[in-house]
């Protein structure tokens, strides 16, 4: 048998929302033999003139291939669409979006039934699968054996980033990173409102915010040492007691300019806190621990 044709991998999917038909469309255009399922019938139609075949019922799709893809709406909706279905001897592969609670008994509910468990969280859009160039990546944690057997598999629709054996560090990773960017976005609501009553053209600020996010991003690594050594002092250039001193300036500015501080007003009532309980000489590292109940 020669390289090109080794035989791919079959994959069942369960699930062709957006992102579960752009994981679809990955594995049929990559040459792998595909089963999907869906609750409405009617969305396998584009799947199924691509070369997909389209089970019945989910039972009969988990049966068609010992590797299963669940993309679905939620957990609940995993429960109920693999309810009454003959998993021993399948690898689970759950990409639903869920909490890593969810994951782990999600794990412990598929070893029960005989299967192996692999939980992921997708950092990527759909128009970004099966595009290697856009970067998109999906984390998984769980059952390394299934991660290592299905590992180029997975990889063809987006990159993966194995995280651990316990199945629920996907999800913490995935809502961690994404928790991030909302801050991230809050921030830069804020910038936007105080320069939106000006003249000021949105579109030549925007580089020079972007630029400017970027430059600071380096400070989470910082952070991380931080975080790790228990030293919230060490290299200090701006402590806490500087900023914290800064901040009626924002606040004013804010009012001044129409803008509400509802965004930066929580992260400013933390850094006094910190103060208060003497972290005037530290960086803003310990309001991490302020957060963390």
């Amino acid at each position: 048998m020669t390289r090109n044709t080794v035989e791919k991998t079959s994959v069942t999917l369960l699930g062709l929302g957006a992102m579960g038909t752009a994981l679809a469309r990955a594995w049929l255009a990559a040459g792998h033999p595909l089963t999907v399922w869906n609750r409405t019938p009617a969305r396998a139609a584009a799947v199924a003139a691509e070369g997909a075949r389209v089970a019945d019922s989910a039972a009969a799709a988990v049966a068609a291939n010992p590797l299963v893809v669940v993309c679905l709406l939620d957990d609940a909706s995993v429960g109920e669409a693999l309810a009454g279905t003959d998993l021993a001897g399948r690898d689970l592969v759950n990409l639903t979006t869920c909490t890593p609670a969810q994951a782990r008994a999600r794990a412990e509910w598929a070893r029960a039934r005989g299967a192996g468990y692999l939980d992921g969280g997708i950092m990527a859009v759909p128009p970004m699968v099966g595009v290697p160039q856009a970067g998109g990546y999906v984390f998984y944690s769980g059952s390394r054996e299934v991660f290592e057997r299905h590992r180029e598999t997975l990889a063809v629709p987006v990159g993966t980033t194995y995280v651990g054996q316990d199945a629920g560090f996907a999800a913490l990773h995935d809502v961690a990173l994404l928790s991030a960017m909302y801050g991230m976005f809050a921030g830069a609501a804020h910038a936007f409102a105080l320069i939106r009553k000006e003249d000021i053209d949105p579109t030549s600020f925007a580089p020079l915010l972007a630029d400017w996010l970027v430059a600071m991003a380096p400070a989470v690594h910082r952070t991380a040492d931080r975080l790790r050594s228990g030293d919230y002092t060490e290299g200090v250039v701006s402590d806490l007691a500087m900023q914290v001193a800064g901040t009626p300036t924002f606040l004013s500015t804010a009012e001044q300019q129409g803008v509400s501080p509802e965004l930066l007003g929580p992260y400013f009532a933390l850094m006094r806190r910190r103060l208060a309980g003497g972290g005037g000489d530290e960086d803003l590292t310990g309001l991490i621990d302020l957060l963390v109940r």
